[in-house]
């Protein structure tokens, strides 16, 4: 199970609210992101993200195709991303998007959907260091469960 750690805007001045919690949701174990994301002091997300090693350092992932997720929520998008330690800004990632359906469901998202933010760094597999799901930049309650994150 990861050791999933909660993040907001708050950390640059944002007003996001936000909590994780671990549940169980419909007979499965989960951690559940639930908040308020507000643009306000140019804010606008709230996080919940895990290391892949206890250290922090990099895990290779070059024997995988992408990262499964098995997740529930309210309909809404959210932003599925990784770090590698390539990265050495917060702002900088890799990024793709998702739907969070009312039921559960699993979904595989290969490591070629990931688009380079604000970095020219391409994604590098066997530097992967951190996982997070972000609920990020428009106004919206947050509710997002995960009951299993993998790497396939």
């Amino acid at each position: 199970t990861p050791d999933w750690e909660y993040v907001a805007d708050r950390v640059m001045g944002g007003v996001s609210t936000g909590e994780i919690s671990a549940e169980e949701r419909d007979g499965r174990a989960a951690t559940r992101l639930t908040g308020s994301v507000s643009l306000d002091n140019n804010g606008g997300f709230v996080q919940m993200a895990f290391d892949l090693q206890p250290d922090g350092s990099a895990f290779d992932a070059s024997a995988y195709t992408g990262v499964a997720i098995t997740v529930r929520g309210n309909g809404e998008d959210y932003d599925l991303r990784l770090r590698t330690d390539q990265l050495t800004r917060p702002w900088q990632s890799f990024r793709t998007d998702f739907t969070a359906p009312p039921e559960w469901t699993t979904l595989r998202i290969p490591f070629d959907a990931f688009q380079s933010h604000k970095t020219d760094a391409a994604f590098d597999p066997p530097r992967l260091r951190r996982i997070g799901i972000l609920a990020i930049g428009r106004v919206f309650k947050a509710d997002v469960s995960v009951a299993e994150v993998a790497l396939y």
